[in-house]
């Protein structure tokens, strides 16, 4: 994968993102990590644009949602059930992806983007509740970005020691990954939370307004 982004550049990061997104499970950390490693120059003669790198891997984000999620308006959970084997599909992860989208609703379209494992299947959900297409590209659009970017940054500091690095720790792209992860886990539990802790204000602000009337 390395050597296909190393000569494709741009086209290769669009490409890989857009599978990825589509359910492919190919891990966007790897590609994203590397195309930043690669803006900086961890391969000589190949020296892309990092805006640009970043800018391909949401836009593939992007496409390759679009096609979960027309698979998941147009052909329901139970053909995605039956025929997702063929490229990898478990229904364990139709399942959390589906829990995800229950509790947050659209919401989950932007937040999924930035959890290991459910924003690969994100997507399906959406398509199963009929999401509109345009709400469902700008929440994709809004939760593709960050997550790129700060892959793109994370690979462009790790810079020319990309192999250096990789043959030292075997795979520190799960490691950035992984902080990444519960960098974002955090700020959920702490959205999750307030969000609770207003609700039960104004439950108990109404609830003191209609005794105060009594």
């Amino acid at each position: 994968m390395q050597h296909f982004i190393a000569t494709f550049g741009y086209v290769a990061v669009f490409v890989l993102m857009a599978a990825e997104s589509a359910c492919i499970p190919i891990p966007s950390e790897l590609i994203m990590l590397f195309a930043g490693a690669l803006a900086a120059g961890a391969v000589p003669g190949a020296h892309p644009d990092l805006t640009l790198m970043i800018a391909a891997g949401a836009l593939g984000n992007v496409a390759g949602s679009y096609v979960a999620w027309a698979a998941g308006l147009y052909g329901g959970q139970a053909a995605l059930r039956r025929w997702g084997r063929y490229i990898w599909l478990k229904d364990d992860d139709i399942d959390r992806a589906g829990r995800w989208f229950e509790r947050y609703g659209a919401k989950a379209v932007f937040f999924g983007r930035m959890l290991p494992v459910v924003r690969t299947f994100i997507s399906l959900p959406a398509g199963f509740a009929n999401m509109k297409p345009g709400r469902f590209g700008v929440y994709t659009l809004a939760g593709c970005v960050p997550w790129t970017a700060a892959l793109g940054i994370a690979g462009y500091a790790v810079g020319r020691n990309w192999q250096r690095i990789a043959d030292d720790f075997h795979g520190p792209t799960y490691v950035v990954a992984a902080v990444v992860a519960v960098l974002v886990v955090t700020g959920l539990v702490v959205f999750a939370r307030r969000r609770r802790a207003e609700r039960a204000a104004g439950s108990r602000a109404e609830y003191e307004s209609s005794d105060g009337r009594r």
